[in-house]
């Protein structure tokens, strides 16, 4: 059966090829729900702690930076808690550089701290209950005004005492909740904060651990260690001025069909209304690889320090990046879903949907009945569930039928 374990991310990822920091914080997590948490909570708190380092994206050449903005929707017991860990490190830098934004407030509150600090910061909140009662009468307000800092578009408002406005906003936010919370955010499918917000799905509880008894107390120096280092880099880049940060063009050649392929299965499997998703990982592809990269730490990087024009990725944080944006994907489908559904308070059972997009990406290019039956068996799918799928690949144009029995992924 189909379950959490297809959309976890840490798992498929090579330990070995992330930065010193993110592994130390993943070392914190004991399950692999915590991990994910984790993993995605560091990235998050890390973008608002990367000024200044940016790269060019689509035919307008748009500017885009670091800032990701991510809900982890989870029932509760469920690990999220974890998430906290990544709010100490971006603590260290808040006591010298502000940028904490508390999630506790109002529509105006919030504007007027983020237009304090230039545009920049960071909001977490893991109590679901302190934005959702905010939001009760302001979250379509949120909704906008989060969507356009996510494009870095101008916020702007008019009040009695004068109008004001936030050229460019760079704000980074890492939200946990249940669905319910996250629906008051995003409504629909069709809103636009949909597409532009990295959604993370965790399902079930997590059996009792003895450690919250058994610990000795005390809070993990990991948090403030990564912190002290990304303070040096935030510092750097600040002093620095602007910094380009870019792909390579074999990166971005491997993007552009890594995302094609992504766009004409799930566009299959999920209709047009999941378009804007797709085409919208790839920044955020670009701005994790980005985090990667600064989180590696470029303090004395002679890319930087002697002012050269471009920083270029590595292969290695490319592959990283996307891999995290392929898992991504998958649970954005999943919320995709359960708004499309009835709302529930806790997160329900994940749909057969993404073990059917397991089942077609694992399927060779060219491949026969028999092909499908075996690796359907080896992902516990019954043949008669597997050749209903294949009728409906050949009905979407995934899949061209060569002749009886032989099948041809279209593309």
């Amino acid at each position: 059966m189909e379950g959490q374990e297809d959309l976890r991310i840490v798992e498929h990822l090579d330990m070995q090829k992330l930065p010193e920091s993110v592994q130390q914080m993943i070392a914190l997590a004991s399950t692999p729900e915590e991990q994910d948490i984790i993993l995605m909570a560091t990235l998050a708190a890390a973008s608002a702690c990367v000024p200044n380092l940016y790269f060019h994206y689509g035919p307008t050449g748009k500017k885009y930076y670091a800032n990701l903005q991510c809900f982890i929707l989870a029932a509760a017991a469920s690990g999220k808690g974890i998430a906290n860990q990544a709010l100490e490190m971006v603590r260290v830098i808040d006591e010298q550089y502000p940028m904490l934004i508390a999630g506790d407030s109002t529509l105006a509150a919030f504007y007027k701290a983020l237009e304090e600090q230039n545009g920049c910061g960071y909001l977490h909140e893991s109590e679901g209950s302190v934005i959702t009662d905010i939001w009760k009468t302001s979250a379509a307000n949120y909704n906008t005004t989060l969507r356009k800092a996510a494009e870095h578009e101008p916020i702007s408002r008019n009040r009695v005492k004068g109008a004001s406005e936030i050229k460019n906003p760079r704000l980074s936010m890492l939200l946990t909740g249940t669905f319910g919370q996250y629906k008051a955010l995003v409504p629909s499918v069709e809103n636009g904060y949909f597409s532009r917000l990295l959604t993370v799905v965790i399902r079930g509880t997590n059996p009792f651990d003895k450690r919250y008894v058994s610990s000795k107390g005390g809070q993990s120096a990991i948090p403030s260690i990564v912190g002290h280092r990304l303070l040096r880099t935030y510092e750097q880049l600040m002093n620095g001025g602007e910094q380009e940060w870019s792909l390579t063009e074999n990166q971005k050649e491997r993007l552009g069909e890594h995302l094609e392929t992504e766009y004409n299965t799930l566009i299959g499997l999920l209709g047009d209304n999941f378009h804007s998703a797709v085409i919208r990982m790839a920044v955020q592809i670009e701005r994790i690889a980005m985090i990667l990269t600064a989180m590696r730490g470029i303090n004395g990087d002679k890319n930087i320090a002697e002012g050269r024009n471009t920083l270029f990725c590595t292969d290695e944080d490319y592959e990283t990046a996307e891999m995290i944006g392929n898992k991504l994907l998958l649970h954005i489908a999943a919320a995709y879903r359960m708004i499309d559904g009835d709302a529930q308070d806790v997160v329900p059972e994940i749909k057969p949907l993404d073990q059917r997009k397991v089942l077609f990406e694992q399927l060779k290019g060219e491949y026969e009945h028999r092909d499908l039956i075996n690796e359907a068996k080896s992902q516990g799918i019954s043949p008669r569930t597997a050749f209903r799928w294949n009728e409906k690949w050949q009905q979407e144009g995934l899949i061209i039928k060569e002749k009886h029995g032989l099948y041809k992924k279209a593309g």
